[in-house]
C-alpha cells in the first residue's frame, strides 16, 4: 500500500500529526513508532500512566532509548532519556506545560522567522489546551490536554518556603506562567490531573485510532529516506529483524533532536565530509544538520530536609517556579529556579538521607553542542555533545542563580524545613573558580534538546528546513519536532512541540 503521509516517530509532536491529519478521511496516514504501541489505555503501564516516578526514564527500560551523551569535558558521557514508546516524550517526561515566552518568538521572527511570532502560535498552543484555572484569550478551554497548577490545594512545605523566600526577596507572583508577562514566582501548569501522565497518544492519537485511514505500527525502525532523485518516496524500516520498504507521498520526520538529524544523515542530507567518510551517498550537502544542539542546563543545588518534613515525587512536588532575569542580561527571564527535585538529575535516583534540591536551569543558554555520525549503521546511535560550561555568559549567569539559592535558604520561611545546605560548599560559592569547577562537575541537563534541524529564512545557510518545515534541497519531506526550533526556548519544549504539530497540521495542503 501506498500512504498519502508517514510520519516517522510517534513520539508527542508526531501522535499529534497523525492524528489531526487523518482527520480528512481522504488522507491515508502512517505513524511508525521504533517503541511499543499501546492502543488499550486499560494496558498502559503504570510506569507511563502516572507521573510520580521516574521509573520510565530508567536506563535500559523498556520504554527508555537510553542515549549515552557528552554533558561536557569533566563529566564525559552521561545517560540521556529518551522516549521509545508510542507518545514518546510526552509518555515518560516531567508533565511540565510551560509554553515558549512571547520573547521567544520575537526572537525566532528576528532571525527571519516572520511566520512564527507570538501571535502566529498563540492559536495552536490554545488548541491543544484545557487550562482548568485560567480562562482568557491567552488560554484554550477545549482542547484535549488539561492544564493543572494547583492553586487551591495546600502546597507542600517545601514548596511553600520556596515560594514565600522568593516573595520576600523581592519577586513577584506570577498566577500565570504561561501568561504574556511570565516573570517572577509561581504554581507551573502541569499536565498531569489526578497523577495521571496525560501524553498525547492518550489525548490526541487514542481518540483517532478508530479511522480506517490511519495505520499506527509500534516495533517498527526508521532506517533511511528513500529517494527517486531530489524526491523522497518512502521509508526503508526495520522490524522483527527484516527490512522493507514503505512508500508515501509525504514524508514527515518527527524523531526528536537527536535522531530526525540522524535519520537525514543516513539518508544522504547532512554534512558532506562526515557522509562520505561513512561511505554514505551525499544527497544534499548541508553542514548545518545536527547543529546548533539547544538544551537546558540544570545546577542542581543540594540541600537537607528537617527531619518530619513531607517530600513529595517531582511529578506532584515540581510546582513551584521562579523565572528572572539574570543581572546584565538583554533576555528577559533567562533563568528559572524550581522546586521540590527529591530525584537526582542525572541518574533519576531517589537521593538519599532526605535530599532535596533547588534546580536552576538556564533557559536560553548562549553555548550550544552538536550531533554527529558515528557510523552507517541505523541501529547504532549518533554522538552528541551538549558542550555544557565553556561559554562564558553560560557560567555567569548559572553562577549568579546557584548563589541566588543560597541567599534564599536563608530568608526565615526555610527556617521550618531545611536541616543544612549540603552543596556547594561556602568556599565554592565565595571563588569563581571554585564554584565553575563545582558546575563543570555536577551540572545536570533537561531533556529539550533542540535545533539540530534548525528553521529559517531563504538565505540562512544554517536553515535545514523553512518556515513550513520543509527540508531544504529535496522534495516531499518535512521536518516537525524539538529539531526545527530555531533557539531553544525559556521553557520546557513540550508545550512548543506540541503547538508545532498543532500547526503543520492545520496548514497541510
Amino acid at each position: 500500500m501506498r500512504y498519502d503521509v508517514i510520519v516517522v516517530g510517534g513520539g508527542a509532536t508526531g501522535c499529534v500529526l497523525a492524528s489531526r491529519l487523518s482527520e480528512d478521511p481522504s488522507r491515508a496516514v502512517l505513524l511508525l513508532e521504533a517503541g511499543p504501541d499501546y492502543p488499550d489505555p486499560a494496558l498502559l503501564p503504570d510506569e507511563l500512566r502516572y507521573g510520580y516516578t521516574r521509573d520510565a526514564e530508567r536506563q535500559d527500560g523498556p520504554h527508555n532509548w537510553s542515549l549515552r551523551g557528552i554533558i561536557n569535558a569533566e563529566q564525559g558521557e552521561i545517560h540521556v532519556a529518551q522516549g521509545k514508546v508510542i507518545g514518546g516524550g510526552s509518555s515518560i517526561n516531567g508533565q511540565v506545560m510551560l509554553r515558549g515566552l512571547p520573547e521567544d518568538f520575537a526572537l525566532w521572527a528576528s532571525l527571519g522567522n516572520d511566520r512564527w511570532s507570538y501571535t502566529d502560535v498563540l492559536p495552536y498552543y490554545r488548541k491543544f489546551e484545557s487550562d482548568q484555572d485560567i480562562h482568557d484569550d491567552f488560554h484554550g478551554t477545549d482542547g484535549p490536554i488539561p492544564l493543572v497548577r494547583r492553586h487551591n490545594e495546600p502546597w507542600p512545605p517545601i514548596q511553600k518556603a520556596f515560594y514565600e523566600s522568593c516573595r520576600a526577596a523581592g519577586y513577584g507572583d506570577c498566577a500565570d506562567l504561561n501568561g504574556p508577562e511570565p516573570g517572577g514566582v509561581g504554581p507551573i501548569p502541569m499536565n498531569n490531573p489526578g497523577g495521571v501522565r496525560m501524553s498525547t497518544a492518550l489525548t490526541h492519537l487514542n481518540p483517532g485510532r478508530h479511522r480506517l485511514n490511519l495505520t499506527v505500527r509500534g516495533g517498527v525502525v526508521a532506517r533511511r529516506i528513500l529517494f527517486n532523485g531530489q524526491r523522497a518516496v518512502g521509508v526503508e524500516a526495520e522490524s522483527g529483524g527484516q527490512v522493507f520498504n514503505i512508500e508515501a507521498e509525504r514524508i514527515v520526520l518527527s524523531s526528536g533532536g537527536i535522531k530526525s538529524p540522524h535519520l537525514l544523515m543516513l539518508s544522504g542530507i547532512g554534512p558532506s565530509e562526515s557522509l562520505r567518510r561513512y561511505n554514505i551517498d551525499v544527497l544534499v550537502d548541508q553542514p548545518a544538520v545536527g547543529q546548533n544542539l539547544w538544551n537546558h542546563p540544570i545546577a542542581s543545588v543540594g540541600l537537607r530536609a528537617r527531619d518530619g518534613v513531607t517530600l513529595t515525587p517531582d511529578a506532584q512536588g515540581i510546582r513551584i517556579g521562579l523565572r528572572y532575569t539574570a543581572t546584565g542580561s538583554d533576555t528577559p527571564n533567562d533563568v528559572m529556579i524550581m522546586t521540590n527535585s527529591i530525584f537526582s538529575p542525572l541518574s533519576g535516583d531517589v537521593l538519599p538521607d532526605r535530599g532535596i534540591r533547588l534546580s536552576c536551569a538556564l533557559e536560553l543558554p548562549a553555548g550550544s553542542g552538536e550531533v554527529e555520525l558515528q557510523s552507517a549503521d541505523p541501529l547504532q546511535q549518533p554522538r552528541f555533545n551538549y558542550r555544557y560550561m565553556e561559554n562564558d555568559w553560560d557560567r555567569e549567569r548559572l553562577r549568579e542563580a546557584v548563589r541566588l539559592c543560597r541567599r534564599l535558604v536563608d530568608y526565615p520561611p526555610y527556617a521550618e524545613v531545611l536541616d543544612a545546605w549540603v552543596s556547594p560548599t561556602d568556599p565554592e560559592l565565595a571563588d569563581d573558580d571554585l564554584l565553575d569547577s563545582w558546575l563543570k562537575r555536577t551540572i545536570g541537563s533537561a531533556r529539550h534538546m533542540s535545533g539540530t534541524c534548525k528553521m529559517g529564512p531563504d538565505g540562512d545557510p544554517a536553515a535545514v528546513v523553512d518556515q513550513r518545515l520543509k527540508v531544504r534541497g529535496v522534495d516531499g519531506l518535512w521536518v516537525a519536532d524539538a529539531s526545527i526550533l530555531p533557539k531553544v526556548p525559556r521553557a520546557n519544549t513540550h508545550a512548543t512541540v506540541i503547538m508545532v504539530g498543532e500547526r503543520l497540521a492545520a496548514e497541510w495542503d
